[in-house]
Parts: C-alpha cells; structure tokens; sequence
C-alpha cells in the first residue's frame, strides 16, 4: 500500500467510525479524550460485554476468536475485533457486533461497514489471506448482514486513516454537522451537551480556550 511508513503513529481502529459518524465527536473522544453515556452508548456496552472478553472456541468447523487484537502496520491502526472466524485452512472472517436492528439509516450503517472493513484490512495483513468480506451482526434482530469488503471500501478505510491523523497533528476541532445529517446524527450522540452543535462556533480548542479567558478576546 501506498501509505506505508515507519513513522505512522497507530490509529484507533474505533476512530475511523467516530470520524465517518461525525468528526468532531471522533476529536472529542480521540482528541480531547471526552466520554459520556447515553443509552444507546450502554446498550452497546451490554452488547459487547461477551465480546470483549478474550475467548477463543471451536464450533461447527470454526475457530472462534473473541476480542482478537488487530492491527495493520503500514497503514497505522490499532484495535480489537469483536469475533473473527477461521475456517479450516485458517481464512478470517470478522464480525463486528451493533446493539439496534438492521434497518439504519444509510449514512449511519455506513459507519459500521467502514470499522467492519478496517478489521478485514488488519486481518489480511497480520495473516497474509484475502478478506472479501465480512458481516455485521445486530442484536435487536439477532441477524447478521453480509458486508462485502469493496476496492471502494478500502480507499474509503485509507482515506479516513489519513483525515483522523491529520485532525490529530492539527488539534483542530471539526466543526459540528449541520443540517439532515445532523438531525439523524446528533439526537443519538452521548456528547451532545459537551459538543453544543447549535453554536456551531466551530473554534480550535486551544482558541476557544483563550477566548474563554482573555477579557480583551472577541
């Protein structure tokens, strides 16, 4: 791959969903290194509670791995699976659980093929097979939806890699979403009253703190 370098400081795999969600809550959790709760954040809690625990279990075939580390060196990411199935002759497929049904939104399920796809990238290069795919598995409906792992998929995984890093180095604060998007994304957010979409000032953080206690500032 073309990102490739030693100096590539290693990006959350969780980061990349933050930012394709929304980039400034992706800069108030990875930046700024905010967290609340809301009960959509608790119920994936609940929902990641067995997968969070290292197991490994061999069933119908399968080697089961349970909260697998990952990580892709040359594009700089870092992270965990939920569950990764290895066939007999040892090829990965991820799972990544979602608390909720099927039916999202687009925009918003989107952000969970792209995480789901930053796994196969990881996977493929820690185990030197292809991953064409993998699938979401959401716990309302107990149903899993097959993802296939696409060339635009992966550009899309580079892309987001290289955006987080560049808001990271900056330590500039996105400014919040507006319109549609906005509606759909922000109503479910956990960092709502931190982020206040509504003033949309859109300041650095360290401007913003400077402005908060210059007198003189405007």
């Amino acid at each position: 791959m073309n990102e490739a370098s030693e100096d590539l400081s290693p990006i959350p795999l969780s980061a990349l969903q933050h930012w394709a969600y929304c980039p400034r809550q992706c800069a108030l959790i990875h930046l700024e290194q905010a967290f609340d709760d809301n009960v959509h954040t608790l119920r994936g809690n609940a929902v990641h509670a067995r997968t969070d625990q290292p197991v490994l279990e061999v069933t119908q075939g399968l080697r089961v791995e349970r909260a697998l580390p990952l990580w892709h060196d040359e594009v700089g990411l870092i992270g965990k699976s939920d569950v990764v199935e290895f066939d007999a002759k040892g090829m990965p497929y991820p799972v990544e659980y979602k608390h909720g049904s099927r039916n999202k939104a687009a925009d918003i399920a989107a952000c969970d093929e792209l995480q789901l796809a930053a796994q196969a990238l990881c996977l493929e290069f820690m185990t030197g097979h292809a991953v064409p795919e993998g699938a979401l598995y959401y716990a309302s409906s107990k149903r899993r939806r097959i993802v296939p792992i696409t060339r635009a998929l992966r550009a899309e995984v580079l892309a987001t890699a290289q955006a987080v890093r560049a808001m990271l180095s900056s330590e500039a604060m996105p400014a919040p979403l507006q319109g549609e998007v906005a509606a759909r994304h922000c109503k479910a957010c956990s960092l709502r009253e931190r982020c206040q979409p509504e003033v949309g000032a859109g300041l650095h953080w360290r401007e913003a703190l400077r402005r908060l206690f210059d007198p003189d500032a405007s």
